[in-house]
């Protein structure tokens, strides 16, 4: 929605601003130190990994070989994959950082950043400030939604792009809009609502954001008044378009995805009707995916405080159906609780950050049932009591996370990853080598990218070092992470080296062995 007048909006803003002095510096308070929970000492422990190699190697080969891509980050089911447009979001930072994937993730915490702003407009848009303030203060200080805020992968966007959707949605259903010009603005977040679900449902989301469909269904008809054919027609071609580079690579290869999502989602029966059979489990999902992103781990205490907000929703709910905004929370609630009943498919696995797209949503449910209770004097008591138990429980947990030091037998984080790959290229000097690397999901793309990065980085460029040799050569450098799971499995790994090369020298980064071994 256009802005027409910009002087009036600031001068508006700044009132606003002046009159809840307070409000706003407790505001940037929070937006502050949530950053700075996203952000601090994350080229250390962030988590490079299977997923955040493959995704860097791509991008890698978009910016030194030009290869494009029309498919992103796979779903995690044999042959489905997402859209192009994560990495597309986040090339531009590894070109800023000069390979380095501290600088998407950064950028990947600014925008969870944006959405706890957004959480606050909504939540004292839909209720009243304290609404706004409490969900910020959620979202911020969550352990759970901080790891997924400083998560180097394709569902962190969803942090803002739900709390995007809500605020299409509450637009439209804003009965105060003026009526002259209702329809022309509402066209502009249907439209809207339609490249947000796209791009969640084909490029960012897990699955869960399929869910978003049969609820923007339901919405489509509560809101029907505001549509018209013209819209119905743009809106579906706006969808189309953000589904266009999957369905152009589904031409090119012959309907591998189209054949590979029928066989899913038909042939291996992915939605089944024996909804008795796992609804007890999917209710302790849901219990433990949402209530974990308030509590992190819970004793009677927490349970309380849980129980109170619960039976509060209840009481209140004759009044929240009759606000729109919490109408549409509870209806894009309710749409992934009932489809993932159904979902059996992926085996019947079914993982928290399937959920990722809803996590704001939650909490923003959670704030306006607080936010309620705020308005009466005891309330204001129990208010007190829960931000003490949120803070201690989930400030205590994070601190002790993004602290870690990396120097336990069992750590493998960024900072070992880049003391083992920069201590072979400081021993092998200009040398050629090979290298042989294990890691417990068994494909080494973390590692194929970091040593394809290093020897771009300017204090190693200097001394003419390259990258290892892809031929059988001396010296072999095995590199090897701590597994505890797979034991015979790196057993015979290490077995097999013992056979190839005798190690020479050795060194220890946290969970990371690296040995230099001359071939037999």
């Amino acid at each position: 929605m256009k802005i027409r007048h910009p002087a009036k909006f600031v001068n508006k803003l700044q009132s606003e601003v002046r009159i809840h002095r307070f409000v706003y510096l407790l505001l940037l308070i929070i937006l502050s130190l949530g950053l700075f929970l996203r952000v601090y000492r994350v080229d250390q422990v962030l988590g490079f990994y299977f997923d955040q190699g493959r995704d860097a190697l791509v991008i890698w080969d978009f910016w030194h070989n030009g290869k494009l891509f029309l498919v992103g980050p796979t779903t995690g089911i044999a042959g489905i994959f997402r859209g192009p447009l994560y990495y597309y979001l986040i090339a531009p930072f590894y070109l800023i950082g000069g390979g380095d994937p501290v600088w998407p993730a950064i950028f990947l915490a600014l925008i969870s950043v944006l959405a706890i702003g957004l959480i606050y407009y909504l939540g004292q848009k839909i209720q009243n400030k304290a609404t706004g303030i409490l969900a910020a203060l959620i979202a911020s200080f969550s352990f759970y939604i901080i790891l997924a805020s400083r998560w180097l992968s394709n569902p962190t966007p969803m942090l803002l792009l739900s709390m995007l959707l809500v605020l299409c949605m509450c637009n439209i259903a804003d009965k105060r809009a003026p009526a002259s010009n209702a329809l022309r603005s509402n066209a502009g977040w249907w439209y809207a609502i339609s490249l947000i679900v796209g791009i969640s449902l084909f490029h960012f989301g897990s699955s869960g954001e399929f869910f978003y469909l049969p609820a923007l269904f339901i919405f489509a008809i509560w809101q029907r008044k505001t549509l018209t054919k013209k819209i119905v027609f743009i809106c579906g071609l706006l969808f189309f378009i953000t589904a266009s580079p999957l369905l152009v690579f589904d031409i090119r290869h012959d309907g591998i995805l189209s054949n590979n999502i029928k066989e899913f989602l038909f042939d291996q029966g992915s939605f089944k009707p024996n909804f008795w059979d796992v609804l007890p489990a999917r209710l302790n999902f849901f219990y433990k995916a949402f209530t974990n992103k308030i509590f992190h781990w819970m004793r009677a205490g927490e349970i309380l405080i849980l129980r109170v907000t619960a039976i509060s929703f209840l009481l209140f709910l004759p009044k929240y159906i009759k606000n729109s905004g919490v109408k549409i929370l509870i209806l894009l609630l309710i749409s992934p609780v009932v489809g993932l009943i159904f979902f059996q498919g992926n085996s019947g696995n079914i993982y928290d950050y399937y959920l990722t797209g809803y996590y704001l949503i939650f909490v923003l449910l959670f704030a306006v049932v607080l936010g309620n209770i705020w308005q009466f004097k005891l309330g204001k008591l129990f208010i007190g009591v829960f931000v003490f138990f949120f803070l201690r429980l989930n400030l205590d947990v994070t601190w002790y996370k993004i602290s870690d030091r990396a120097d336990g037998p069992q750590a493998i984080l960024f900072k070992n990853q880049k003391q083992a790959v920069e201590w072979i290229y400081e021993d092998a000097k200009t040398q050629p080598f090979s290298v042989d690397v294990y890691v417990p999901p068994v494909i080494p793309y973390a590692y194929d990218y970091l040593f394809r990065w290093f020897p771009t980085m300017p204090k190693l460029r200097v001394t003419g070092t390259l990258p290892p040799s892809t031929e059988p050569i001396s010296p072999l450098y095995t590199l090897y992470e701590y597994d505890g799971t797979h034991f015979e499995l790196q057993e015979n790994w290490i077995k097999r080296q013992d056979g190839i090369g005798v190690v020479e020298k050795e060194a220890r980064f946290g969970g990371i062995t690296v040995q230099r071994r001359k071939r037999l």
